[in-house]
């Protein structure tokens, strides 16, 4: 028999095999302890993937690296898919969705009640407001349209637009037009009212100003305001289904083809924030008078779902993040911060707005103007 401290040729044997196991096992080791590490820390390893469906104007925040790495520091990759508020609430199939986040109250409630949620999330959200130029704000001052607002900004009296349009007002039709002397109807260029929320939002306001300044709430309402309104989306011809359409047509066509261009103020606060140049000296941001928020709720749909929208309205970085992307979240401050370091001629608070009408009332509405195209 050979013992394993031999000297002969078995020994030999044994003793390399032995060594051989030996550094296998403190390799595995060494391994082991790389990959626990690894799985261990809060910028790898494993993370929990929450998948939403979200309005598009949020998908540029969402997939921000920053943002990314945001939420991966609380164990989460959140991977989004896109579409309309409209259809998020009636068409998308939530089932494969840890969480909703439409662009609008109505359709959030909604997806709540049909849903049966009882908790939601609105970590941030942006009024609407209307991208122009100088040229036009003072032709549309001097006409009574465009007037101070309660702070550093100006607004567009939506009352007296409506009597413009109501009217079928040309722009060479404006006394002491020669900034803008050409031959079509003043009208906000809007996105599709079919696919858009942005468009749903731009009816809240037209209406409750359309019905005495009162919420659109019934049958007999819908009916008395439905022509008017209507016909500011009919006589735009061709619209976009997308808020990022008129905007970048706004920035790059110029005054020509956009001189009044419906958007969020997300949109015009992002590009300041960005200092990209694409704001040039002449454009200006009015808002409406009444204007109406875009909340962005976010309804979930599962507990990491839940997750999510609690980190959005509760996390300082994750906040920090949406303001520079132009939105205003639950902290005024961060908002306020991002707005003065940009410069931008943003007010704290817009105290003329108002609620758009329930989510049936608007569907009501917006398949009758459907109808008419």
């Amino acid at each position: 028999m050979v013992s394993v401290g031999g000297s002969g040729e078995g020994g030999g044997f044994l003793k390399r095999r032995l060594s051989i196991g030996l550094a296998v096992v403190l390799v595995l080791g060494v391994v082991a302890a790389i990959v626990w590490g690894r799985s261990g820390s809060s910028s790898g390893g494993d993370l929990t993937v929450v998948r939403g469906v979200i309005g598009s104007e949020k998908q540029a925040f969402f997939t921000d690296s920053r943002v990314v790495a945001a939420f991966a520091k609380h164990g989460l990759k959140v991977e989004v898919d896109t579409a309309g508020s409209r259809q998020i609430a009636t068409t998308v199939d939530l089932a494969k969705y840890g969480f909703a986040f439409p662009s609008s109250s109505p359709a959030a409630q909604k997806i709540q009640r049909d849903r049966k949620v009882t908790t939601v999330y609105t970590p941030f959200q942006s009024p609407m407001a209307i991208a122009t130029f100088e040229p036009i704000v003072a032709l549309l001052s001097a006409n009574g349209v465009v007037h101070k607002g309660a702070g550093d900004y100006q607004v567009l009296d939506v009352a007296k637009y409506l009597q413009l349009t109501q009217a079928g007002t040309r722009w060479d039709q404006l006394p002491g037009n020669t900034a803008y002397p050409v031959r079509k109807n003043v009208l906000v260029t809007t996105t599709d009212p079919r696919e858009s929320n942005s468009a749903a939002m731009y009816l809240s306001i037209v209406s409750f100003v359309a019905n005495g300044n009162n919420v659109v709430s019934s049958a007999d309402q819908e009916s008395k305001v439905l022509p008017q309104v209507a016909k500011l989306f009919l006589d735009q011809g061709y619209t976009q289904n997308s808020t990022d359409g008129p905007f970048e047509d706004y920035l790059s066509a110029g005054m020509g083809k956009t001189p009044l261009a419906l958007i969020y103020e997300s949109q015009y606060v992002d590009r300041l924030v960005r200092a990209d140049g694409s704001i040039r000296p002449d454009m200006r941001m009015l808002y409406t008078a009444p204007t109406v928020y875009s909340k962005h709720t976010l309804v979930p749909l599962s507990p990491n779902g839940d997750q999510v929208g609690q980190l959005l309205s509760t996390d300082p970085e994750l906040g920090g993040l949406a303001a520079t992307f132009g939105f205003r979240t639950t902290n005024p401050k961060l908002f306020a911060d991002v707005v003065a370091k940009a410069k931008a001629p943003v007010p704290a608070d817009l105290v003329d707005s108002v609620e758009p009408p329930s989510f049936e009332t608007l569907e009501r509405m917006l398949d009758a103007i459907q109808s008419q195209y």
